[in-house]
């Protein structure tokens, strides 16, 4: 007779704590306010973890419960699905139409441009994220001052928006004190970004790049053309066979190619820059030596760069480094 009274209370306790934890989970679910119709903008990062989001929604007074919410998106088995973007959401709405919203109906989107792309490169990333044809950018951006960086561009953005954005964070990362640096070695700002764009596609690694401006500097001060691969690549152009607009290896007939931008058979620089250049390089420009000794370099299998003072040793580097 006791254990069936145990018994018992065990099943009414169960069942009371079940629908205390119902309840529980059912109001947290509920809107904050529903008859708040305001709207917030909420962003949600690239690679932004749910503890981190669900975090951010209850600080913003857009959820009442975050083990609610967590609840919801394994009940729903959407919490790898939460796509970054941003989103306008309300205290109106419940944790379940903010779940759901957060995976889809994202105002905009995140899109990384890498620096060294040229503005090709550029429009075909977009073209594939946006409803922007790749033709609008090309022939509307300026190669160079497309700043490469990470977006968050309105999905519904056109080409001349699309490209003020870049141009306007360029023109906020060129500012005065690089502009100082470049007009006290002789350049012009074209000049300038036509250099670092090169640089940009030169030197693969950080600490190359200050030496690579300098040396390119010096030759152009002193009437040596550059003889930059970059530039010739640029000037090849689209590669279909390696489905890139850099070909990979350059044979002597490509180092003849009749272009304003071969900078082998040129001396100077190129018209206009080659590549759009990130921060670094545009740096590495403006803290260009000019008493640098070297006036060659040549770049081994890993992408390490190779200084030479003369003809002789840069041959002696060659040899070594890339035959």
């Amino acid at each position: 007779m006791k254990s069936r009274n145990k018994f018992s209370i065990l099943i009414t306790v169960s069942f009371i704590v079940l629908v205390g934890f119902g309840l529980f989970f059912y109001e947290g679910t509920l809107p904050v306010d529903k008859t708040n119709k305001d709207s917030i903008i909420f962003v949600v990062e690239i690679g932004e973890g749910s503890k981190s989001i669900v975090k951010k929604l209850s600080q913003e007074n857009l959820i009442r419960s975050r083990l609610a919410f967590y609840g919801i998106l394994l009940q729903l088995k959407i919490r790898d699905q939460i796509q970054a973007g941003d989103y306008r959401l309300s205290p109106s709405m419940s944790s379940y139409e903010i779940a759901k919203e957060l995976t889809h109906g994202t105002l905009d989107r995140w899109v990384t441009i890498i620096e060294g792309w040229r503005k090709e490169e550029i429009a075909d990333k977009v073209a594939a994220e946006f409803q922007i044809p790749a033709i609008e950018i090309i022939n509307s951006a300026k190669e160079g001052y497309l700043f490469p960086d990470t977006y968050l561009i309105p999905k519904d953005s056109t080409a001349g928006a699309f490209i003020l954005i870049l141009e306007n964070n360029f023109a906020s990362k060129f500012d005065d004190a690089i502009k100082a640096k470049i007009s006290r070695i002789g350049l012009t700002e074209l000049e300038a970004i036509t250099l670092a764009s090169i640089v940009e596609r030169e030197a693969k690694f950080e600490q190359d790049r200050v030496e690579v401006a300098s040396i390119l500097l010096k030759r152009f001060r002193e009437g040596i053309p550059l003889q930059a691969d970059a530039t010739v690549q640029y000037a090849l152009g689209y590669q279909t066979e390696q489905k890139s607009w850099w070909k990979h290896s350059l044979t002597f007939e490509d180092l003849r190619v009749n272009s304003p931008y071969n900078t082998y058979q040129n001396p100077g620089f190129p018209p206009a820059p080659i590549s759009n250049p990130g921060l670094s390089s545009l740096k590495a420009v403006a803290n260009a030596k000019i008493n640098t000794p070297y006036l060659f370099y040549v770049s081994d299998v890993n992408g390490k760069l190779h200084y030479a003072r003369t003809l002789q040793e840069h041959n002696i580097n060659i040899d070594k480094y890339v035959k």
